[in-house]
């Protein structure tokens, strides 16, 4: 399988290209960005960790390189100025990504080809790619709440002192401020996490708060987020290109789940080989559900005003 990440040149597209050359899955990786000698620079230093990780290939260069790839990974974003409004940064990385699916159809790709879109606000481009590209709503997946599900997890994890490959949760909705934790449903080591020794509710808002906050978090410490983002970006990667058929909290255009219409955003989603293959209704609370169509509610208008802009 081929993987171009657009977008390689920043911190989570190179981050992405790292986890995985390490996870040693695809046959491919090319890095294109605008930055050519960025890109360039990063596929070099793959190619010198090859000897250790896996036989792939490791190129960089423009969007020729679009054309024979099974995934195309699209990273590249911009970042909030001071005193920009939430609005005006959704309107220039909405005319940076269009600009960048133009020329992906300039290039053209292959008819069943699954665009990964990571670039923020995730929701609003998984539903602008699919429109532009004409491409059925099941080959186009948002990253959505995989990521931030990776981080509760791990935070949970944490303050209950357990392996996080034993802390199941999830986090479904926006990727962004109305995003909902699906209490009904999280365990710890096998226990309904409300039944876990020393959980209380008062640590489930104040984990969950943290988790909302992460990336302004990491942000403020190192610069950016980049090492559990190109871990999220793997998961969804690798689930499509060794079908496995995983079930992940990714954004796709909703065709009546939960009641939920002509919107992209988070659900439990089947994710394999023919992208997202199914999407499961788990068992919510009246407010998990309740919390997820309001998510729906405010994205698509958001989406409304993005779509009445561009066209």
């Amino acid at each position: 399988m081929k993987v171009s990440i657009i977008g390689a040149g920043g911190l989570v597209g190179s981050c992405a290209a790292y986890a995985l050359q390490c996870g040693g899955v695809v046959r491919e990786i090319a890095l294109l960005d605008v930055n050519q000698d960025a890109a360039a620079g990063h596929a070099l230093d793959l190619l010198h960790g090859g000897p250790s990780t896996a036989d792939q290939v490791i190129t960089s260069g423009g969007y020729e390189q679009v054309v024979d790839s099974d995934v195309i990974c699209i990273t590249a974003g911009l970042r909030r100025k001071p005193d920009e409004s939430r609005l005006d940064l959704i309107n220039r990385n909405t005319d940076l990504f269009v600009s960048i699916l133009d020329q992906i159809k300039q290039a053209g790709h292959r008819s069943d080809v699954i665009v990964h879109v990571v670039s923020n606000p995730v929701d609003i481009l998984t539903y602008v790619a699919a429109q532009r590209l004409n491409l059925p709503a099941s080959q186009v997946i948002g990253l959505g709440t995989q990521l931030d599900t990776i981080r509760f997890r791990s935070l949970i994890a944490q303050r209950l002192t357990l392996p996080p490959t034993q802390v199941a949760a999830l986090i479904l909705g926006e990727h962004g401020d109305s995003m909902l934790p699906i209490w009904s449903s999280a365990t710890a080591a096998g226990l309904p996490l409300d039944k876990f020794p020393g959980w209380s509710a008062h640590l489930a808002n104040e984990l969950f708060e943290r988790t909302k906050g992460s990336g302004a978090e990491v942000i403020k410490k190192k610069g950016g987020a980049g090492f559990a983002v190109g871990i999220a970006i793997r998961d969804v990667i690798e689930s499509i290109a060794l079908d496995q058929q995983r079930i992940l909290p990714v954004s796709t255009i909703q065709s009546g789940c939960y009641g939920l219409r002509d919107v992209a955003l988070s659900v439990a989603t089947v994710v394999g080989r023919q992208g997202a293959i199914e999407r499961y209704e788990l068992d919510l609370w009246p407010k998990e559900l309740q919390g997820l169509r309001r998510s729906g509610a405010v994205l698509r208008q958001t989406l409304e005003t993005v779509l009445s802009r561009i066209g």
